[in-house]
């Protein structure tokens, strides 16, 4: 079984291509949003940190009801799948237009939290109807079919990330509004993606699931859940602080983009390689190994300074090809156990995602208003003190975090499931 994506592996009943699409449709929403968005209203709109960290925390709680209630609701509406989905689509699109195109009408910190509202709503949706939809054609596709449809997904997200990271700053370049013309360009892919994947929503079933208990009374499951938790904080964590990172610690500015694009082109190009290695050696060692090599760039990341950009740019290769494997092999490895436990449970992707989400938001609301305490502020000459706090918060915890995972992981029995 691989992740590769050989012409020969293709699904016959019109190829993986749209899941693939689809998937950079979501991904370009999500964790880009993390790394935009609060710098593009602190630096045009003078919005605090300690506000937008807030608003960014604020509306993760919401996600304590609403991912769990959003499974529920794609699970009940499987039926509708595909109409419940271009709906969606709509009110991402249309939020993306509104936070980044639109010039506040209000006062910018609320219709910060406004727009962000919907467009976290209809990708939380998104997702979750995504990765349900996705055990069934899985099971359609064989044998190795949930390690196939990963490569194919996993991949278009994380070019869809890469996109997205790197938009803003080149279209700045080239139009001179870099945050519109992203948002009216992610208008245009939602638009292709809907068509794309018209053919695709099949509601997997008309069974009622099993709600969220199977998932929560299977031991694998929570256990993965809980691993799933705590490798993505470091990510959260290095996201939220990436462009102030690079444009304060580094003394680099201009060199947000390019960097973001080498980290993220990265993870991309690494992602089949670790799913070979994963059919040889077994997902756990193979996790654990990408999990010491991310912890072993970010320990660099802490002896850098002003003017550091290419040794950064090396760091950026190694942590990118690490996040290669948690976005690929963790979201497989779930998927497949769905499939076993509660093969018609949306649910259990509506808690999948709310895990991999409340770090983003738990990053933002500790890790800003302490930079704001120390007399960080962005695009300002720093005090000494806090751009050392600001290594510390994106190389120093990174490491810790890894190391409660790679503990959580060593204690997990699932060579099994490959």
């Amino acid at each position: 079984m691989s992740f590769a994506l050989p012409q020969d592996r293709v699904d016959r009943r019109g190829g993986l291509a749209p899941w693939a699409l689809f998937s950079a449709l979501i991904a370009a929403a999500g964790l880009p949003i993390y790394i935009h968005a609060p710098k593009a209203y602190a630096d045009d709109y003078g919005v605090s940190l300690a506000a937008l960290g807030a608003v960014l925390f604020g509306l993760r709680l919401l996600d304590v009801v609403q991912d769990p209630v959003l499974g529920w609701l794609a699970e009940r509406t499987r039926a509708l799948r595909g109409a419940m989905v271009a709906g969606a689509v709509a009110v991402l699109a249309l939020s993306m237009l509104g936070l980044f195109a639109v010039a506040p009408p209000m006062a910018p910190i609320l219709w910060f939290a406004l727009t962000l509202t919907g467009l976290f709503s209809a990708f939380s949706f998104l997702t979750i109807a995504f990765y349900a939809e996705g055990v069934a054609k899985a099971a359609a596709l064989g044998e190795a079919g949930h390690l196939r449809l990963a490569g194919w997904r996993e991949t278009g997200a994380l070019l869809g990330v890469s996109l997205a990271a790197v938009a803003p700053v080149a279209l700045g370049a080239v139009i001179g509004a870099p945050f519109a013309g992203f948002a009216l360009g992610f208008a245009a892919l939602a638009v292709l993606a809907v068509l794309a994947m018209r053919g695709e929503w099949t509601g997997g079933g008309t069974a009622p699931g099993g709600g969220w208990r199977p998932v929560l009374a299977d031991p694998l499951a929570r256990r993965l859940l809980a691993i799933a938790l705590v490798n993505a904080a470091p990510v959260a964590v290095t996201s939220t602080l990436f462009l102030f990172f690079v444009e304060s610690r580094l003394a680099a500015p201009g060199w947000e983009g390019p960097l973001l694009l080498l980290f993220f082109l990265s993870a991309a190009a690494a992602a089949p390689l670790w799913g070979r290695l994963a059919e040889v050696h077994g997902p756990k060692r193979v996790l654990i190994l990408a999990m010491c090599l991310a912890i072993l760039a970010f320990g660099f990341a802490l002896t850098l300074g002003p003017g550091d950009w290419i040794a950064f740019a090396a760091i950026c290769l190694a942590s990118g090809a690490a996040m290669g494997a948690d976005l690929t092999l963790l979201p497989a490895i779930f998927a497949r156990r769905m499939a076993q436990i509660a093969p018609q449970a949306a649910e259990g992707f509506g808690l999948w995602s709310f895990v991999s989400k409340f770090t983003l938001a738990f990053a933002a609301v500790a890790l800003l208003p302490a930079l704001q305490a120390a007399g960080f502020r962005a695009g300002t000459d720093n005090p000494e003190a806090a751009l050392w706090l600001l290594t510390l918060l994106y190389a120093g915890l990174p490491c810790a975090l890894k190391v409660l995972a790679i503990a959580l992981l060593a204690r997990t029995e699932i060579e099994e499931m490959t």
